[in-house]
């Protein structure tokens, strides 16, 4: 391969490389805006089941039991998530313009925050 088809070549795999991590990192962010929505409609879910049942406590706890029974080794379901799940939408839900700003946050940030 002649020097100049190598300079090609390297340029050519430099820009492929750069398009993978590209879509990396679109599809990372695709899967956050999802897990987010979902963990704002639980929350949301139990809140109002909450008000309109009057379940209390135990409601999050049996929930969590039976949700890592259906969906073994499936993490973000503990009891103790559902209940950040809970409070990430009591604290935003409120607020028009912060709610969907949040829902862009990943998780790990949001539960910082709350």
């Amino acid at each position: 391969m002649t020097e100049i088809l190598k300079n090609d070549y390297k340029a050519f795999l430099a820009e492929v490389k750069e398009r993978i991590r590209q879509a990396q990192y679109e599809a990372l962010k695709a899967v956050n805006r999802e897990l987010i929505q979902l963990y704002w409609d639980i929350g949301k879910m139990i809140v109002e089941r909450q008000k309109q049942y009057g379940w209390g406590k135990s409601i999050v706890e049996t929930l969590a039991q039976d949700l890592q029974r259906e969906f073994p080794g499936m993490k973000g379901f503990s009891k103790d998530n559902l209940w950040r799940m809970r409070k990430f939408y009591l604290n935003y839900s409120g607020d028009e313009k912060l709610a969907p700003l949040v829902q862009e946050i990943s998780w790990a940030h949001n539960i910082i925050e709350i």
